[in-house]
């Protein structure tokens, strides 16, 4: 390996690590604005309990969770 290669090889890691970072960031940014929302204190179904609450439906479907990933070991639904 010659000291050439090394350094493309470094910069390409660190530019891998420089992007995961500033993804990261701006998702923190983008998403956190949405989650800090004041949530209603009511629901318009009142079988799903608060909007503020995650939690899982008897069909093992998600309610009130506005993330593409979901909670683990959620409470069921009232």
């Amino acid at each position: 390996m010659r000291l050439s290669d090394l350094a493309k090889g470094s910069s390409v890691f660190l530019g891998v690590i420089v992007a995961g970072f500033l993804s990261t960031t701006y998702v923190d940014q983008r998403f956190a604005a949405a989650a800090s929302a004041p949530a209603s204190t009511s629901s318009p179904d009142p079988t799903i309990g608060p909007a503020s609450s995650a939690c899982v439906g008897e069909d093992g479907s998600w309610k009130n969770w506005l993330w593409p990933n979901v909670p683990t070991l959620s409470p069921k639904c009232r």
